[in-house]
């Protein structure tokens, strides 16, 4: 079934290509050109802060530099809407668009790369962006769409860890949230506050046991201690919570539901686990916090 709406993806867009030979492009003051192939005539124009789901081409004379059909599985991507940040930024484009509409974009590769060409790219070439426009959403509406998906992923997490621990015979205590801890080591002192650097270590497994990732195992590759600012955004949402509720010298496990964690998205493998962390995956860290600043 993939293979088939793959192969159905590759045609609609060589349909695209095939539609636009011999028709004139709109070019913008920025010098980016942009031809409509399909208007669907939606009410919703993506617009700074929008976010948009769209299956998109990008090619450089021959080469296809992306495409999210074969490289994305067959998933289209999604992205917020920003402020050109440059002439020709595709962005400009973008926000010519509704959900249902297809369009050509095209901008000159110096623009794009900025100093930084690929070596099959020279100077004055032609970047295209075959574009199919799925959806569009204000910050408003996609926070309220995430709220749901995340709400029905959590219940159905919440068995899957209520199994976990009956089956493993493991007391543990439940946040608000969804997450569940067991501290295993008390610590000593006050528990740290939001902005505070805390040091830590950690190995994170999947509920089957998989070790996806470790500063304690050496075939991991990265034994020094682990640091970042709790309460920042600078790690999953299960560590800025769970991490919060110990203090220097505790030993806990977390439990972190998959919206508390890597959510819908696929984390790449390494040599010690190839396949990697799975879409909407439970994940367990048993971690120590070392030091708090």
């Amino acid at each position: 079934m993939n293979k088939l709406k793959i192969a159905l993806s590759v045609a609609l867009i060589s349909i695209s290509l095939f539609s636009c030979k011999g028709k004139k492009f709109t070019k913008l003051k920025s010098g980016l050109e942009y031809l409509i192939v399909k208007d669907e005539k939606g009410d919703k124009l993506a617009t700074e802060g929008s976010i948009i789901k769209m299956h998109i081409k990008t090619t450089l004379k021959d080469s296809t530099i992306f495409d999210s059909h074969t490289m994305n599985n067959n998933e289209p991507v999604e992205t917020m809407i920003q402020k050109a940040a440059f002439n020709g930024d595709p962005m400009e484009g973008f926000m010519l668009l509704s959900a249902g509409d297809s369009a050509v974009i095209r901008c000159v590769a110096d623009s794009l790369f900025r100093g930084q060409m690929p070596p099959f790219a020279k100077s004055g070439d032609t970047v295209a962006f075959y574009v199919k426009m799925i959806s569009v959403k204000t910050k408003e509406e996609y926070k309220k769409e995430q709220e749901i998906v995340s709400r029905e992923q959590i219940s159905i997490d919440d068995k899957l860890i209520q199994e976990y621990l009956k089956k493993n015979n493991i007391n543990a205590q439940k946040t608000a949230s969804g997450l569940y801890y067991v501290i295993t080591q008390p610590g000593t002192g006050a528990n740290p506050s939001k902005g505070q650097e805390v040091s830590m270590n950690y190995t994170g497994t999947l509920l089957d046991g998989t070790k996806f990732d470790s500063n304690e195992d050496p075939k991991f590759s990265h034994v020094e201690t682990f640091k970042f600012k709790l309460g920042t955004g600078q790690v999953i949402k299960g560590w800025d919570e769970g991490i919060a509720l110990l203090n220097k010298g505790a030993k806990a496990t977390l439990i972190v539901p998959s919206p508390m964690a890597y959510g819908k998205q696929e984390m790449p493998g390494n040599p010690n686990n190839p396949k990697g962390i799975p879409a909407n995956s439970v994940l367990i860290f048993n971690v120590q916090m070392l030091d708090a600043k």
